[in-house]
């Protein structure tokens, strides 16, 4: 027995109904962004080192960090991974992709129309009432091809993301050698402008005695000068490069960072075996393939939307003489003169130009590796003539500054036999760099670890 009034049963129902369609709704929360202080803050050590000592990452090595120890080129770049924002704000970027695939799997919802014509005049005793409920059939036909445009879609993002990891990885290690060679050489200038001072000194003291010409003594500042720029040029480099790092990794900028010392350099393997490596494994080429995959979708959703466009809808009337009339609707339109050739023709040159710019990558990849090969095997060269020459004006260096502490040789030659010395000891730290900085290169431009190289 029912102890509602049937008058009231039609409206009860209808309000049920419409308060379980606006449970399942979303709400709208505010999300402002962070304060300057909040962002600027420096980085939770703590929370840090755990999260790197849990990172999966192929090209890294889960480790614990602490700031405070010097810090090995796998953790600046876990830290990186971790810290930075501009990572930060690619992943949020994926997180959009991702909704838009999750929106692709999603069913259209139907739409409902209401009508009620008020009498106003007439023989007819009732109001008119009008209702329809339809569906939009197209959606469903480009169902498919919509979801499989978005999966590809996000595997693309999902690719860019990991080879902007990568990069960001080889950057960081990139700056970490570039320090570790900066800070020598600021080392062996700060050493050639401390002895350029004493022998300017030594220098003046003799020519205010007169026992000196003018024009050693201009020689003598005019080193004096070029060593003291050296030094300044070195130590500039050297306060940039730790300024680059603190922003690669997300670290305020005042951060004094230790490093490690970087790995010796190994042979390198033959350019073609790089080559083949990287057409295999590098994350750009694939991101590229899955793009150009979601073109295909594209393109294919694009040539079945030339055909009509199917809608389907159930109405109901009631006339003002009471008349009733229940009965199916079937729109669709006429493919006569449009038939979507114009987003055929989009979609098809832009599947033709991401091809294109597929191709050109691969010919780009090999070009690059090949001349970074030929690069770092031209610098290991010259530092193996270097390093051969080094030996004997060491030897002749420390003879001469015997030599003029036994008063047999002005103190000047001892000194620029040393200094010799040193230009060849900064000539060879900065080949050193360069030879490293390449080797990082050339792991990026084959996205794998020197470790993961043939041998």
């Amino acid at each position: 027995m029912s102890f509602v009034p049937s008058a009231l049963r039609r409206p009860c129902v209808a309000a049920l109904l419409l308060a379980g369609v606006a449970s399942g709704c979303a709400h709208y929360a505010a999300d402002p962004p962070h304060a300057p202080a909040t962002l600027f803050a420096a980085a939770d050590v703590t929370a840090l080192s755990v999260a790197a000592s849990k990172i999966d990452r192929p090209f890294l090595t889960a480790q614990p960090i602490d700031l405070g120890a010097p810090l090995t080129l796998n953790a600046l770049a876990v830290i990186t991974i971790i810290e930075s924002p501009e990572l930060k704000a690619l992943r949020a970027k994926s997180g959009v992709t991702d909704a838009q695939a999750f929106a692709a799997r999603l069913l259209p919802d139907p739409t409902v129309q209401f009508g009620f014509d008020k009498r106003i005049g007439g023989p007819d005793p009732f109001n008119g009432f009008a209702g329809q409920i339809a569906f939009d059939l197209n959606q469903l036909r480009l169902r498919r091809v919509t979801r499989q445009a978005q999966a590809a879609t996000k595997d693309q993002v999902r690719l860019d993301l990991a080879w902007a990891e990568w990069q960001a990885a080889g950057q960081a290690r990139l700056l970490g050698v570039r320090i570790a060679a900066l800070t020598t050489a600021t080392d062996l200038t700060a050493a050639s402008a401390t002895q350029a001072a004493k022998a300017l000194d030594a220098v003046l003291r003799a020519a205010g005695r007169g026992d000196l010409a003018g024009s050693e003594l201009d020689l003598r500042r005019q080193a004096a000068l070029d060593a003291a720029d050296k030094g300044r040029t070195a130590e500039t480099a050297l306060i940039a490069a730790r300024g680059d790092l603190n922003k690669q990794l997300g670290l305020p900028p005042e951060t004094v960072l230790r490093l490690a010392p970087p790995p010796a350099i190994a042979p390198l393997p033959p350019a073609a075996a790089l080559v083949a490596l990287a057409l295999d494994r590098r994350l750009d080429l694939a991101a590229l393939r899955a793009g150009y995959q979601a073109q295909e979708a594209e393109t294919n959703k694009q040539v079945l939307e030339q055909f009509p466009t199917l809608s389907l809808a159930l109405s109901g009337t009631r006339d003002t003489a009471n008349n009733r009339t229940l009965g199916p609707q079937v729109g669709f339109t006429l493919p006569l003169w449009n038939r979507n050739r114009g987003g055929i023709a989009i979609a098809t040159a832009t599947r033709a130009q991401l091809k294109a710019e597929y191709e050109a990558r691969l010919f780009a990849t090999r070009a690059d590796i090949t001349d970074a090969v030929m690069n770092v095997a031209t610098s290991q060269r010259q530092r193996a003539a270097l390093l051969a020459a080094l030996p004997p004006l060491r030897h002749y260096a420390e003879a001469m500054v015997r030599a003029s502490a036994r008063g047999d040789l002005p103190r000047s030659t001892g000194d620029a036999a040393m200094q010799a010395v040193r230009d060849r000891n900064l000539a060879l730290v900065t080949l050193d760099q360069t030879i490293a900085e390449q080797t990082i290169a050339l792991e990026l431009l084959t996205g794998t670890l020197r470790e993961g190289w043939p041998r």
